[in-house]
């Protein structure tokens, strides 16, 4: 039997949150916070857009799934915005390490009702031959996206730098 989309999709979903432990255990003022905060946004970003156009957009083409994918849909932007306030933030203040701790939360709070309610109606509308032809576009386009998100970041880092 082929891999399916849930599959692809909760590797990601493990290394997410493995991401947002690491993140809330950093200390401030280390290479670390920088790095494992670097890491989790280029997950997300990468996820999400990977995410949207392989799983979400069949969804949403369907009455059934149009109500789940538009919640998730909306999660998703409630968590680049919460990183786009940690771009901002100072990497050791309270209030960074405030908004990174709802970040986990909110990352938390998708994951598990997207594992528990969005794949099961994802399941219900997707065919094996669907599931398993969307695994692989995900994971195509989820690597190109990743790729393309750690240069953009290597790019920052010697402007930086110069």
């Amino acid at each position: 039997m082929s891999e399916t989309i849930f599959a692809a999709l909760r590797e990601s979903h493990d290394r997410q949150r493995s991401l947002c432990r690491q993140l809330l255990a950093s200390k401030a003022h280390t290479e670390h916070r920088t790095q494992t905060f670097s890491a989790l946004r280029i997950e997300l970003a990468a996820h999400a857009a990977a995410e949207e156009r392989h799983l979400y957009v069949p969804i949403l083409m369907e009455d059934m799934g149009l109500s789940s994918a538009r919640h998730a849909l909306h999660e998703h932007h409630q968590m680049d915005e919460l990183i786009e306030d940690l771009q901002v933030l100072d990497h050791s203040g309270r209030s960074w390490m405030a908004t990174a701790r709802k970040l986990s939360e909110k990352v938390h709070h998708h994951l598990r009702e997207e594992e528990k309610k969005f794949f099961q109606v994802s399941g219900k509308i997707l065919d094996e031959v669907q599931k398993a032809r969307l695994a692989k576009r995900y994971r195509k386009e989820y690597a190109r996206m990743v790729k393309s998100l750690a240069s953009g970041e290597t790019l920052i880092s010697r402007l930086k730098r110069a």
